[in-house]
């Protein structure tokens, strides 16, 4: 996935002529002429390309006054993976975004957290996402109310106190400035659901193995049901009590139901079944970049949507582990960057848990 600075406009422009599903998520092109920004499948007619720029992230394109479309709704599109691979800085400070760090604090605290200086990470922001920290963290607090509003029945003051915002009148005036309207005229009625607890649909990049990770969750001793994941909120970890529970629903797409009296902790949660489930996952990226050795290659053409079960409390906010104990996988495995932990999930998958038939397969292309 390219960086803010180098991302190919006129390739971008062909994925949108040609609405190609594959891009969505990994770019939003900006209508100049009408102020608002969409994903590369927007069912709208193609704008003119000299009408249109495109950017890296729907923070770009709201740091840069363009307002979300309410035809393609950027808040349905799979979760925005360009940093993976690209910046463990940039990963590790979108997971403290994602949970909040900067609803209440601001971006040099952040910075301290994770060790680097306030105008080092602004750079890497700018230079992985187009966008400052304080952007990203508003962008993703307007797009989840955006998701409360159309997919739940919570009162505009429940959205506004669930998805981060510091008040109301702060959440009315970020989406009059935005929209040029009011939060509660963008609320579809034949789209809210009307059972219990706050049920909500997260989007991912398909494939997705979803037995594989159920019976990884499972095994680690998760509560896992009849297709279906729970797991018990507490005060002292989550913010608040309750329960989540997560299971598949359409393509591309989990159903989360969250029940809990504290809608303030909706944001921290949702940051946390995203992990467990490493619904940020590329496939497409993943499997061009494994699929160079030989034996994964195979690996991943048989089960392209494995995924890498997370933890549901992980302080260190870092990537999932490619540590390995056998030194004769070490070197091999510095060609799997940054996708490392795949290929030993793969591996695994495929009870490989030596070298002996890599080290075949090397010889027999050898011969």
């Amino acid at each position: 996935m390219e960086i803010a600075a180098e991302l190919d406009q006129e390739a971008c422009y062909r994925a949108v002529v040609t609405r190609d599903a594959r891009f969505d998520g990994r770019f939003f092109g900006c209508v100049k002429t009408t102020g608002v920004y969409c994903r590369p499948v927007c069912p709208a007619r193609t704008p003119k390309r000299e009408n249109m720029v495109f950017v890296v992230s729907a923070a770009a394109a709201e740091e840069a006054g363009f307002r979300a479309c309410l035809r393609c709704r950027p808040e349905t599109a799979p979760d925005m993976g360009a940093w993976r691979g690209t910046s463990n800085t940039v990963s590790r400070a979108l997971a403290l975004i994602e949970a909040g760090a900067l609803d209440g604090g601001d971006v040099d605290a952040l910075a301290g957290r994770l060790g680097v200086g306030e105008r080092q990470l602004r750079r890497l922001f700018r230079q992985h996402l187009g966008a400052a920290p304080v952007s990203v963290a508003q962008t993703r607090r307007v797009l989840l109310a955006k998701a409360l509003i159309h997919q739940t029945d919570l009162s505009m003051a429940q959205v506004a106190l669930a998805s981060g915002f510091g008040s109301v009148r702060r959440f009315n005036e970020t989406f009059q400035h935005l929209y040029d309207r009011p939060p509660s005229a963008l609320r579809r009625r034949g789209e809210r659901l009307h059972t219990g607890g706050v049920r909500l649909s997260l989007p991912y990049r398909p494939p997705y193995d979803w037995p594989a990770m159920l019976s990884a969750l499972a095994g680690r001793g998760d509560a896992v049901r009849d297709g279906r994941w729970t797991h018990a909120l507490y005060p002292d970890v989550d913010g608040a009590g309750g329960l989540v529970s997560v299971e598949p629903a359409d393509v591309g797409r989990l159903a989360v139901c969250v029940d809990t009296p504290e809608l303030k902790a909706l944001p921290g949660v949702l940051a946390r079944v995203r992990r467990v489930f490493d619904l940020s996952a590329d496939p497409q990226a993943i499997a061009r970049d494994l699929a160079a050795d030989p034996v994964l290659r195979s690996l991943v053409e048989a089960r392209p949507g494995l995924r890498l079960p997370g933890l549901w409390v992980d302080d260190r906010t870092d990537p999932p582990s490619d540590r390995f104990d056998d030194d004769r996988l070490v070197s091999r495995a510095e060609r799997w960057r940054p996708w490392r932990a795949y290929g030993a999930l793969h591996l695994a998958a495929a009870g490989l848990g030596d070298l002996s038939v890599m080290e075949r397969s090397d010889a027999k292309h050898a011969a």
